[in-house]
């Protein structure tokens, strides 16, 4: 069995691989101009591949985007690197440099141009169940035991991996990929949507009420609409709505072991990143960023392009390009004031013998 680590990313067993390419075609799909001052910007072979820095060949395109790395761009045999004019003058000597406003962004188109997305192989498993009155788009592609209830909607180009559970009337748009063991109900996806492995979309939200025997559940008779461009990390779930929409708006990114509650509505290209959870009837705007472990009660609203910080507990509304942290939030500035202030204290009060302050 091979074991050996390999120093370059995209293993070919896992992954697909195009090229190589030659510099112009690198350099219109990132973007950026190329900068090959004692290079061979026109004549040299073309790049098989990418890789980091320090591991780089003449080959192969790398990126710098961070100034702490740029010890190794000086040092990389790297054909090409990716990079912001700051760092032109550290290319060595035969390095073309392609040179971009947005290295990272850069980077990513390079890297899907020799490593794309594996092609859609259009069909349906013979051990797919399908459900009646369910209609796929021809292209699609329906994998090993894969469950559709009855009247759902598959659409172009959309890839549905193996044991994945498809409730009855869920309407999928095209071009949407979800993973092994997804599971969705009473929901919609727009075009584009991705599902990692083992998302939970459109089962009941936490709904229930008191009575004097106990808990009474309440119906939840709203949907999930997760619109275009919408990614959700695996294990992650969306509960659907009580009595409206759950949605989660265009391009957000959810990463894995996300919780959203019923009635949360999250504006476009927002970020919830691993084991953030949200309450239910929470509204978030465009572009919110919500860290890692953060928790938000429900009924409140974050304005537009708040920031969210880390384990940071938030009980009450956050204004729009507020960066809050701390549990319960409050401003970056006045939680590491706090901070400082009960160091002092701490500090002072071991001084003097743990005694009072």
């Amino acid at each position: 069995m091979d074991r050996q680590v390999s120093a370059l990313p995209g293993d070919r067993r896992f992954f697909e691989r195009n090229g190589p390419f030659p510099i112009q075609v690198l350099a219109e799909c990132a973007g950026a101009r190329i900068e090959a001052d004692g290079a061979d910007g026109g004549d040299a072979a073309p790049y098989v591949g990418i890789a980091p820095l320090q591991s780089a060949g003449p080959r192969e395109v790398s990126f710098l985007d961070n100034r702490r790395y740029a010890p190794l761009l000086e040092q990389t045999k790297a054909g090409v690197v990716i990079l912001s004019s700051a760092f032109v003058d550290k290319l060595p000597k035969g390095t073309i440099g392609l040179v971009s406003q947005t290295p990272y962004l850069a980077w990513a188109r390079v890297a899907s141009l020799f490593h794309p997305l594996p092609a859609v192989e259009p069909g349906i498993h013979p051990t797919a169940v399908i459900g009646a009155g369910t209609v796929i788009d021809p292209t699609a592609q329906i994998g090993p035991f894969v469950v559709l209830g009855a009247n759902v909607q598959v659409g172009a180009g959309t890839r549905i991996d193996a044991h994945a559970v498809i409730g009855d009337g869920v309407t999928i748009g095209a071009r949407c990929r979800l993973g092994s063991h997804a599971c969705v109900s009473h929901a919609l996806l727009g075009d584009r949507v991705t599902l990692l492995t083992g998302a939970r979309i459109g089962q009941e939200g936490f709904g229930f009420a008191v009575g004097p025997d106990g808990f009474e559940t309440v119906p939840q008779l709203g949907r999930v609409v997760l619109e275009d461009g919408v990614e959700v990390g695996a294990n992650s779930t969306i509960d659907r709505g009580s009595s409206q929409d759950t949605v989660i708006g265009a391009g957000s990114r959810l990463d894995n072991l996300v919780q959203i509650g019923h009635n949360t509505r999250l504006g476009r290209c927002c970020i919830v990143v691993s084991q953030a959870g949200i309450s239910g009837s929470t509204e978030l705007g465009d572009f919110v960023t919500v860290a890692a472990q953060a928790g938000l009660i429900g009924h409140i609203r974050i304005g537009a392009k708040a920031r969210i910080g880390a384990q940071c507990g938030v009980m009450s509304d956050v204004e729009a390009g507020a960066d809050v942290i701390g549990s319960p939030a409050m401003p970056f500035r006045e939680f590491f004031r706090n901070v400082a202030v009960l160091r002092r204290l701490a500090k002072k009060a071991s001084q003097n013998g743990g005694g009072e302050a």
